[in-house]
């Protein structure tokens, strides 16, 4: 396994539609191995694809601190294919993400979802949550869309971060 690279704020691939896995190779497998690994590696909960500069629809989970509350689920999860079929309530949370280092804010969103995805073994597995789990795998599959967390900020704290947004577009972290 290896460490990848994670693409940082005003990179490209950020902002783009991954594309559908249709078929679940060896390759594909070993991406994902390295991506937990590099999930593990920054210290995150949750990684995609395009993260790591991949435009498919792959994404690792790992919400360590959620385990002992839902044992439900093998971790670390590695979801091709994800996407939410069904979401209740509302919920607000401090979000940060790998890819916006140094940023968080609250972010609101559904509380409890249900998550369609293959597994690693081409098998169609679904997660009910509504707590850790269910707010990073929002977060993930908005990877998959080029949606980022600070896109659904207020305007007010989309302008208290544009500073540190700025910063991060014009470094080479």
């Amino acid at each position: 396994m290896a460490v990848l690279d994670i693409r940082i704020y005003g990179d490209p691939v950020l902002r783009k539609t991954c594309e559908p896995v249709t078929e679940i190779t060896p390759e594909l497998l070993k991406l994902a191995d390295d991506m937990i690994e590099t999930m593990y590696e920054a210290n995150g909960v949750g990684l995609a694809a395009p993260q790591v500069g991949k435009t498919i629809r792959l994404t690792v989970i790992d919400p360590q601190d959620d385990v002992e509350t839902n044992p439900n689920y093998d971790y670390p999860l590695v979801l091709f294919n994800p996407e939410v079929i069904e979401s209740e309530g509302s919920d607000v949370f401090e979000e940060g993400c790998l890819s916006i280092p140094g940023v968080r804010r609250n972010v609101t969103r559904p509380q409890r979802v249900v998550v369609k995805a293959l597994d690693r073994h081409n098998n169609e597995i679904r997660i009910e949550d509504d707590q850790l789990l269910a707010r990073v795998l929002q977060h993930e599959i908005d990877h998959l869309n080029g949606v980022l967390f600070i896109d659904h900020l207020s305007m007010i704290d989309r302008l208290a971060v544009e500073p540190q947004l700025r910063k991060l577009k014009t470094s080479k972290i």
